[in-house]
């Protein structure tokens, strides 16, 4: 795929940029948890302050319209020169827009706060383009979500992809023509919304394993005991790719009781008062062997319950792709965690900002968004 890159313009000084970029990060206490989407927003960031432009740069953090991306701020504070902005819908922001100097950055409130920005409001994205002259996506973990800040806004400015951004659809690419042997790992839940990524990626790839709450619906609708755990509201009974022999899911889990104990059972001894949390020792030395001898690992979604504290699988399977030689490609919010954890970041062949997007991209090629950065 080719798209119109940001780094093809080099005559940006004092012409007006929006950027979309991607700072819906965790917090605690009012700050972020970890800066992995921040410091992958920098170059984009840089380069455009580097060619003199006016940026403006517009996100979204949280799921509530009162959350604020000020903390986001102060962390980039330290790290690039930068000033807050406030709501780019305020009157007021006119004032600080006609105020800006060729290099400077202006970071917005919350876009989410305006109920329009996820309606793809006509109205809101001419307000937000009639304050720039270029647009630049470099938010990929929302380049899957047709809003104002990814479309919209791109559909009236002249629009490119920035550097994150391009750099993310070069490597997924990459493994969505493997190199064999080929092993796709996935975790988490929903999986009717990940059915048709399973078919495609049992087609593409040699072996797919699937993990966390997604193993349950393969495990019920081949008639294993699924106790309490979290289970999807689709049946999987007569899928086709039920009994794929590419197909893999665990041989072992680690459960939490009715006692509220942990315990290790094989997936065909599972109690009726038991709840899934976490693939087992068994399965995870399978695993590990599988990881060792392919050339292509791409893994999206944590194999326990990761928030409940049951991180031991994901961590160790972060860890040993680490160790091994395969090129490796990951994604999804709790994997990123454990990776940022255990810094293995740089020990990885690409390690990507997109959860959903990524998902979404691996399945379809492209997304709406990526779609009007074409050439």
């Amino acid at each position: 795929m080719e798209l119109r890159l940001l780094t093809s313009r080099t005559d940006l000084a004092s012409k007006y940029v929006i950027v979309r970029s991607s700072f819906n990060i965790p917090l605690e206490e009012g700050k972020p948890r970890n800066l992995f989407r921040l410091l992958r927003a920098l170059p984009t960031l840089e380069y455009l302050r580097a060619q003199g432009a006016r940026t403006i740069v517009i996100s979204h953090i949280g799921r509530k319209d009162d959350e604020t991306l000020y903390p986001v701020f102060k962390a980039l504070e330290s790290r690039l020169p930068l000033t807050w902005g406030g709501p780019i819908t305020a009157p007021e922001f006119s004032a600080t827009h006609d105020a800006m100097n060729d290099g400077d950055i202006v970071l917005c409130e919350n876009l989410r706060q305006d109920g329009r920005e996820e309606e793809n409001d006509v109205t809101l994205a001419s307000l937000i383009a009639s304050f720039g002259e270029v647009y630049v996506n470099d938010g990929f973990a929302e380049a899957h979500r047709a809003h104002v800040s990814t479309v919209g806004v791109a559909t009236l400015l002249p629009a490119y992809a920035g550097i994150t951004l391009a750099q993310e659809v070069v490597e997924l690419a990459k493994a969505m023509v493997p190199q064999h042997p080929s092993l796709f790992l996935l975790g988490g839940a929903k999986f009717e919304t990940k059915m048709p990524l399973v078919e495609k990626y049992l087609a593409n790839y040699d072996q797919v394993f699937i993990g966390g709450a997604l193993v349950h619906d393969i495990m019920k609708a081949r008639g294993y005991e699924v106790g309490t755990s979290l289970v999807s509201d689709v049946s999987l009974v007569g899928a086709p790719f039920l009994n794929n022999p590419k197909l893999i899911i665990p041989i072992d889990v680690v459960v939490l009781t009715d006692a509220g104990e942990r315990a290790v059972r094989f997936i065909d001894a599972v109690q009726s008062t038991d709840k899934i949390m976490d693939a087992g020792p068994k399965t995870m030395e399978q695993l590990v062997e599988l990881m060792k001898q392919a050339k292509t690992v791409l893994w999206n979604g944590p194999f326990g319950n990761y928030e409940a504290g049951f991180v031991e699988t994901t961590e160790l399977t972060a860890q040993t792709l680490a160790e091994v030689t395969a090129f490796s490609v990951v994604g999804g919010g709790d994997t990123v965690a454990a990776i940022e954890k255990l810094g293995l970041n740089d020990n990885l062949g690409f390690v990507s900002i997109g959860g959903g997007a990524m998902l979404t991209y691996l399945e379809h090629g492209s997304t709406e968004a990526i779609d009007l950065l074409k050439k």
